[in-house]
Parts: C-alpha cells; structure tokens; sequence
C-alpha cells in the first residue's frame, strides 16, 4: 500500500526565549508554586491544592511543561542534534510525570517530581542559557 505522506510542520510563531518566557516558565512556577512550605514570623504553613480544581490546574500547569519539551524539539528550535534533545525529552518525560503526581493529588509526589523537574531546567540552562550570556568582565 502506499505509504501516506508526512506533512510539512507548521513554522513556528515564538522563537526558543519567547517560548520559555511566554509558556514554560509560567508553566514551571506555577506548578512549583502549588505545592509546598513557608516558614516565617506567623509560624509554618503547608501549601497544596485545597480543591478538584486547584489540582485541575497543577495538571495543565504539568501539561504544559511536558507539550513544550516537544515543541522545543520542532523546526529550528532545536541547537543540536545532542543534548538539546536529551533535554527536551527529559522535559517531556518530566512533565508527564508531574502530570500523574498533581492527577493523584498526591502534594509529596508533586513536591519531589518538582525538584526532578528543576533539575532537568537547571542541565539544560548551564549548556545553552550559559553559553548566550555575554562573557564576563
């Protein structure tokens, strides 16, 4: 049988730093934000969704981190053919399992996945962010 042709991919509208500004970092914080403890003057307060909702949105929130790992996979998004793609995968991979963390509602696991997924941002900034920086003085 014939094969089915690929179709050509979209061009993209926001380059990789709008991207990561616009989507993915508002996406990482407000997951991290969702889960957690504050220690100050007033004592400790323990930080977790309190609704069906409040979680609903911890799992876009993971969605997204999990979608725009592909995305920066696409077109000319990607800086190489090495690393760049380990580390979007490990984004992907990350995000889907923040996904089950929040789905299960289950604030320990969201809490620790979110450490996972700091990780996985943090490698892949010391390589690229590190590397668009002007050198120091």
């Amino acid at each position: 049988g014939s094969q089915p042709r690929p179709r050509p991919a979209p061009p993209p509208v926001a380059d990789v730093k709008q991207l990561m500004h616009a989507v993915l970092d508002r996406a990482a914080d407000d997951y991290w934000d969702g889960v957690g403890t504050v220690i100050d003057q007033s004592g400790t307060t323990e930080i977790q969704p309190a609704t069906t909702e409040e979680w609903d949105a911890l799992v876009s929130h993971a969605t997204v981190v999990a979608e725009t790992g592909n995305l920066l996979m696409l077109g000319a998004r990607p800086k190489d053919g090495g690393d760049w793609m380990k580390f979007s995968r490990e984004l992907v991979d990350v995000g889907d399992k923040a996904m089950r963390a929040a789905a299960a509602h289950n604030p320990q696991a969201v809490f620790d996945v979110g450490a996972e997924m700091y990780d996985v941002c943090t490698k892949c900034h010391q390589k690229y962010v590190v590397e668009a920086q002007p050198a120091a003085k």
